[in-house]
């Protein structure tokens, strides 16, 4: 994959989801180098690393985006030798203090209050990087703002034309409603602007209980797309089943930051599909196909 390809064409969503305080550059070359890399986790990475930035410049600021190849001559301190290309993700914002810092990439730390964030997103583009075979630091201090490097294995082999992903973006979600449940606002104010882009109609709550009055409340929802693991006392998996009790043929899709390995406490429902990684790639709509239209729907009914 290109680094490039996917730096410029996440702008537009990124701009809708930040916000008008924030000014978004891209700074790539038209010769980048390809790297070895799933480009949808290489868009959530980006997407987890542009909402904590937003995040650190509450009164507005600018983020950067920038790639460049670093060839052998070039390597820097702590980083493995051979041909990288770098993403560099850097904002204005109020940077880390040196303890911070060194436990940004850690699983569940944040600063953030509770409810505004889980910590899994700086661990989560670490645990990516790795899997790719590449490398990440963090350049910050505090009011100096905050530079993620990630460098990514050179590859000379050539992106392959995905024709699926092409032919997914002929679907829309024209006329059709999701219940959208998240508790971070970060990560639902992403997947709601991935969900709008494919013109669904999108009704946000944060936990469970929300969810539930939403329900009782509501009569076109087409389905309901929740997270697995929220706090509260009300897991994703409990908020499906409480809401199928209300409408026997409501879709529900489940979605988790967890790994694959990750299994609950409580066995997902025989009714439920199998969980999806989030979030989901907005070239990649998969929970499109899962949503049945009105008309579907009604007859599903007789």
């Amino acid at each position: 994959m290109n680094l490039g390809e996917v730096s410029r064409n996440i702008t537009k969503l990124l701009g809708r989801t930040l916000g008008e305080r924030i000014h978004i550059e891209v700074r790539v070359p038209d010769e980048l180098w390809n790297v070895l890399a799933d480009a949808t986790q290489v868009e959530s990475s980006l997407i987890n690393l542009a909402v904590n930035a937003r995040d650190a410049m509450p009164d507005g600021g600018t983020l950067t985006i920038e790639a460049r190849n670093l060839g052998r001559h070039e390597r820097e301190a702590d980083v493995p030798e051979g041909e990288f290309v770098l993403l560099c993700v850097t904002d204005t914002g109020t940077g880390m203090t040196p303890d911070v810092l060194e436990r940004a990439l850690e699983p569940f730390f944040t600063t953030k209050r509770m409810g505004h964030g889980t910590g899994l997103g700086l661990s989560m583009v670490y645990g990516f990087v790795k899997q790719s075979g590449g490398h990440v630091k963090i350049v910050s201090a505090p009011s100096q703002g905050t530079s993620v490097r990630i460098y990514l294995p050179r590859t000379d082999a050539t992106p392959a034309t995905d024709a699926g992903a092409i032919e997914d973006l002929s679907l829309s979600g024209r006329d059709r409603t999701i219940l959208l449940v998240e508790d971070d606002a970060g990560v639902r104010a992403v997947t709601a602007a991935m969900l709008k882009e494919l013109q669904f109609n999108v009704i946000e709550a944060d936990n469970g209980d929300r969810a539930l009055d939403i329900v009782d409340r509501e009569s076109d929802i087409d389905l309901l797309f929740t997270d697995i693991v929220m706090p509260g006392g009300m897991n994703g998996f409990e908020l499906g089943r409480l809401a199928r009790e209300r409408r026997p043929h409501l879709p529900v899709l489940y979605a988790t930051g967890y790994s694959a390995s990750y299994s609950p406490r409580r066995k997902a429902p025989t009714c439920s599909p199998s969980p999806t990684a989030r979030p989901t790639s907005a070239a990649n709509p998969t929970a499109c196909s899962l949503i049945p239209t009105r008309r579907e729907r009604e007859a599903r009914k007789k």
